[in-house]
């Protein structure tokens, strides 16, 4: 630690010197982030053209289907970090950063911070293919901001429990296993369809799914259909209570794979 500075600014440093290397990838690897933003965008034309859907749903289904795609990417696409941070620690990576004065759990935060970044790119990229679509966000601007909040914190909840379960794995070949433990948690949802058109015991379960309550609280900020007020209390409350679970859980489990 350099002197004089605090332990925080310390490790934000740390944090911010992992996050540029994760930067740094992209420029090696631009297939890899053009893969990543076209595929949810595949599955939104999908949906919207080709499977179509909207059972239950009043009025265009596109307005009910954009924010439920949106709350969907934030689940998808962790397998990226996961494998970054397998291979970190079976390539000697970690144990090079070991031996010198970094805070533990800096090459997390940042390898985290760097899939924030890309995940509200991809954000960007589907809102916009949605405006092309014809969906309109109707709640004002304060509105969608808080639409965009929930759902980054949706994601970075998402990518904690990812990073804790890639530790778990312990293997890049693992992963893909443990990648599948995500499908439930996008396609149990009422990402395109609402629960009321389910049977009883899915649409309870769908109505229970923290991904549900996330596409619902930004339906009802955006001003699309299947917005419900209320929601928005538990579209923070899952992800906060997934975070103070597994954030602790992954740094904790880093430093002793790390020693």
């Amino acid at each position: 630690m350099t002197p004089g500075t605090t332990p925080v600014a310390h490790a934000l440093s740390d944090s911010w010197t992992m996050t540029r290397r994760e930067l740094a990838r992209w420029g090696r690897q631009p297939v890899t982030v053009v893969v990543s933003l076209a595929f949810p965008v595949m599955l939104l034309l999908m949906f919207g053209y080709l499977v179509g859907g909207g059972r239950g749903v009043s009025g265009e289904y596109v307005d009910y289907l954009v924010p439920g795609m949106l709350a969907l990417t934030m689940a998808f696409g962790l397998e990226g970090t996961m494998i970054a941070v397998t291979q970190d620690l079976n390539k000697g990576v970690v144990d090079r950063f070991r031996s010198l004065p970094m805070t533990n759990g800096a090459v997390l935060v940042g390898r985290s911070a760097a899939d924030m970044l890309q995940s509200a790119l991809g954000l960007a990229v589907l809102t916009g293919v949605g405006y092309a679509l014809g969906w309109r966000a109707h709640g004002g601007p304060g509105a969608f901001l808080g639409a965009i909040g929930l759902l980054l914190l949706f994601r970075f909840a998402m990518l904690w429990i990812g990073i804790f379960l890639a530790l778990v794995a312990g293997k890049p070949e693992l992963v893909q296993a443990v990648q599948i433990l995500v499908w439930p948690v996008g396609f149990l949802s009422n990402a395109f369809a609402t629960p009321g058109s389910m049977p009883g015991w899915l649409g309870t379960v769908v109505q229970w799914n923290p991904m549900s309550q996330t596409a619902t609280a930004v339906r009802d900020l955006f001003g699309s259909p299947g917005g419900e007020s209320g929601h928005v209390w538990a579209a923070l409350a899952w992800p906060l209570a997934l975070l103070v679970v597994f954030f602790p859980l992954a740094v904790a489990r880093f430093g002793r794979l790390s020693r």
